[in-house]
């Protein structure tokens, strides 16, 4: 069993200390675990991010995790990545400058469109009917997808389009289409599972079922205690199962 979507305090809305996640993932048998914190975006002084590190508390991050890999190398293999947004005016900045401090991978979350700190910028999960804002959230993926430099997408079904359900299937159906052609899994999203938030999306996973997309189930845990769920997983797994999808535990590498 493995987990790639994995939060930190630097976050501001995690809970427990690096160390916790590691002995919580050796308890429950895993093989290989990734933190995947949100990462720090490079924004406009005049802008703070409520929901991610700070980039001074990148190097912090990175320290951690590194001495982790080494103190428990005979008992798991962890994974440095980062949760982070495709931002067309901030990536390519933000992106070297985590690479000057080394990754393993990155995972497309996509929680706001445009450029977050944009007063227009819409938050992904909230209620819209506005097809302007799922096609936006729809571009963005698939452009953050084409730079080369994401594993897969968390939560791709985090966007809450409220509309014309026929809208949403022929867009979200062309999302997955693209996905697939690129070569990435899907996210299953535990967290969004177990607190019945407005993903994982039926709909939208029906469409996946149809597409064949590669699946893969992120823990997405911001707390230790979630890596022990195992029995939530299976029931994952096995739903999944039923839509007959493909679900694997691996991904590609930063090299």
């Amino acid at each position: 069993m493995k987990n790639y979507h994995t939060h930190t305090v630097r976050c501001r809305h995690a809970y427990g200390q690096d160390r916790d996640y590691v002995r919580s993932a050796i308890k429950a048998g895993f093989e290989e675990i990734g933190f995947s914190d949100h990462a720090p975006m490079l924004f406009p002084e005049n802008y703070t991010s409520s929901f991610r590190m700070l980039a001074s508390e990148a190097s912090d991050y990175v320290k951690s995790v590194n001495a982790l890999k080494e103190e428990f190398k005979d008992e798991i293999s962890i994974k440095l990545g980062y949760e982070i947004e495709y931002y067309p005016a901030l990536f390519d900045k933000t992106e070297a400058f985590l690479a000057q401090l080394g990754y393993d991978y990155l995972v497309l979350g996509q929680h706001y469109t445009d450029n977050e700190f944009e007063p227009y910028a819409h938050y992904s999960g909230a209620k819209t009917d506005n097809v302007i804002h799922l096609n936006k959230y729809i571009n963005q993926v698939i452009e953050g997808l084409n730079t080369g430099k994401f594993s897969y997408v968390a939560h791709p079904d985090l966007i809450n389009f409220t509309g014309d359900s026929d809208i949403y299937e022929e867009k979200m159906t062309y999302m997955c289409n693209e996905i697939k052609r690129l070569g990435y899994p899907l996210e299953f999203n535990m967290l969004g599972f177990v607190q019945h938030r407005n993903y994982p999306n039926k709909d939208f996973w029906r469409i996946v079922g149809k597409v064949q997309n590669q699946v893969i189930i992120g823990f997405d845990a911001h707390s230790p205690d979630v890596l022990k769920n195992k029995h939530i997983y299976l029931d994952i797994c096995r739903y999944l199962d039923r839509l007959g999808l493909q679900i694997t535990d691996e991904i590609v590498f930063n090299e």
